[in-house]
C-alpha cells in the first residue's frame, strides 16, 4: 500500500517508516521539521521515501502529500505535558486543527482509512476499587494531600484508599486532566466523526508510554522515561516524583511500530481503538532505578514533588490488540531499557512528534 505518514520524521514516526518499509509498503512522509525537534534540518531518509516538508495546517499541502495514498497513518502531533495552559495554542493548533486540515483533506481526496497514533492519557487514571463500595471513579486529587504526601487516590464515599487495575478500550474515559490529554481525546473524536460521516476506516492506536533510541532528550515533552535518561547521561541521579510508585505501561517505541503495520490489517467502517502496552506495569520508580543501574548512574533520588494534573496510575489491558490484530509487545523491560541507557537521543527542546 501507499501510505502517507504524518510526522513522519519523528521519534515515533520514523520508526513507522522503517517498519512500513520493512513489511513491503510504501510511505510517503509529511512533517512539518520543527527546527527545535530538527536542529540539524532534515533528517536522512531511506531510499525511494519522499518527503513533503509542509504542515499539516497547510490544506494545500495536505492535498499534494495525499494523492495516490491508499491509506494515512496520523502519527504528527505535539505531546506531553510542556508548559501546560502557555502551550495550549500550540497544541489546539497541532493536535485538533492539524487533525481537522488532514480528514477534511482525506474526504476530498477518497483516502478511506487511517491509523491514529492516540495515547493512554485520554483515560485519565486507570480503574480503581474501594473494598466497601466497588468501582468508583476518584476525584483528582487536591492540593493539599499531595502537599501532605498523601498520594494514592481515595475512594470518593468513604475516603479509603482505593485500588488501581487496568482500563480497558470501552472503559469511560476521565474528563481530561491537563491541555495534552485534552487535544488528544478532540483527535480521536474528530477521526470517530470522519469515520462515521463517511463510512471511512479508523484505528486509534492508544500508546502507553513510548520509550525507545532516539528519543528526544532535555524536553519537559517528551515525559519521565527521557527526562530519567538525560539526567542518566549526564551522570547525575534521576529525580523521581512523589513517592516513586506511580505505575505506567512502558512500551517499546519498536513494539509501537509493529503494531502500527499490524494496523493495517483492518478495514472495518467505524473507529476501533486499541491500548498499545506491554501488558505489565511498573512503577516510574523501577524505571528509575533500571536506567540508573544501566547507565552507571547513581541511584534515583525520591523527591517527594508533583505536578498538578498528573495521574497516580495509569495502566492497561492490551488484550484486545492481541485478539483482533494478532499483536502483542515482543521487547522484554529489562532488555530494553539496559539499550535505552546507552543508545543514542536526539536533540530537541520541544515534543513534536514530527
Amino acid at each position: 500500500m501507499r501510505i502517507l505518514v504524518t510526522g513522519g520524521a519523528g521519534f515515533i514516526g520514523s520508526r513507522v517508516v522503517a517498519a512500513l518499509l520493512d513489511a513491503g509498503h510504501e510511505p510517503r512522509i509529511l512533517d512539518s521539521l520543527v527546527p527545535a525537534v530538527h536542529p540539524d534540518g532534515p533528517p536522512a531518509l531511506p531510499d525511494g521515501v519522499d518527503l513533503h516538508h509542509a504542515d499539516l495546517t497547510d490544506p494545500v499541502a495536505v492535498r499534494a502529500a495525499l494523492r495516490g495514498v491508499d491509506l494515512v497513518s496520523h502519527q504528527a502531533a505535539m505531546v506531553g505535558r510542556g508548559r501546560e495552559i502557555l502551550d495550549a495554542p500550540a497544541y489546539a493548533s497541532s493536535n485538533v486543527l492539524g487533525t481537522a486540515t488532514l480528514l477534511t483533506a482525506m474526504t476530498e481526496a477518497g483516502t478511506g482509512r487511517m491509523v491514529l497514533g492516540s495515547s493512554v492519557v485520554i483515560y485519565g487514571d486507570s480503574r480503581y476499587h474501594c473494598p466497601a463500595h466497588g468501582r468508583v471513579r476518584p476525584a483528582p486529587r487536591e492540593r493539599a494531600d499531595l502537599d501532605a504526601g498523601r498520594f494514592e487516590p481515595r475512594c470518593p464515599r468513604c475516603g479509603t484508599d482505593v485500588t488501581a487495575s487496568a482500563v480497558q478500550e470501552d472503559d469511560p474515559v476521565d474528563p481530561p486532566r491537563n491541555v495534552y490529554a485534552v487535544t488528544k481525546l478532540a483527535q480521536e473524536h474528530l477521526v470517530a466523526a470522519w469515520a462515521r460521516e463517511t463510512g471511512a476506516s479508523a484505528t486509534a492506536l492508544r500508546y502507553h508510554n513510548v520509550y525507545g533510541p532516539d528519543m528526544p532528550q532535555d524536553s519537559p515533552y517528551s515525559g519521565v522515561a527521557a527526562t530519567f535518561r538525560s539526567a542518566v547521561a549526564r551522570g547525575e541521579a534521576p529525580r523521581v516524583f512523589e513517592d516513586g510508585e506511580p505505575r505506567r505501561d512502558f512500551v517499546h517505541v519498536r513494539d509501537v511500530a509493529s503494531a502500527n503495520v499490524a494496523a493495517l490489517a483492518r478495514d472495518t467502517p467505524g473507529l476501533r481503538a486499541y491500548n498499545i502496552a506491554s501488558g505489565t506495569p511498573r512503577s516510574i520508580g523501577e524505571l528509575a532505578e533500571a536506567l540508573a543501574t544501566a547507565g552507571g548512574a547513581p541511584a534515583p533520588r525520591i523527591t517527594g514533588e508533583y505536578r498538578i494534573g498528573d495521574v497516580r496510575h495509569v495502566f492497561a489491558s492490551a488484550e484486545r490488540a492481541a485478539l483482533e490484530l494478532g499483536w502483542r509487545a515482543g521487547t522484554d523491560f529489562l532488555d530494553g531499557v539496559k539499550e535505552f541507557a546507552t543508545a543514542p537521543m536526539r536533540s530537541a527542546r520541544q515534543g513534536h512528534d514530527g
